[in-house]
């Protein structure tokens, strides 16, 4: 199952790689009031960061052991 793991995420690399690189011709991007012109493959290669970020973030909050709770049926 690890190797499996391993062989899909290095595919995704590869086929993201080939992507971003076809991907050269400049660009003009709005973020609230701003205009930024750069490559289109810097802008795709800043996006995958951010979702790879923030999937790995949500993994681990949703990963985590919940600590015990204490019951209501141990009343004294």
């Amino acid at each position: 199952m690890k190797k499996l793991k391993l062989y899909v995420a290095l595919a995704a690399v590869g086929i993201s790689t080939i992507v971003i690189f076809q991907n050269t011709a400049v660009v003009d991007t709005k973020i609230l009031f701003m205009t930024i012109s750069m490559p289109r493959a810097a802008l795709l290669a800043v996006t995958l960061a951010i979702g790879i970020s923030v999937g790995i973030m949500l993994g681990w909050k949703f990963s985590r052991p919940k600590p015990p709770s204490i019951s209501s049926s141990k009343k004294r």
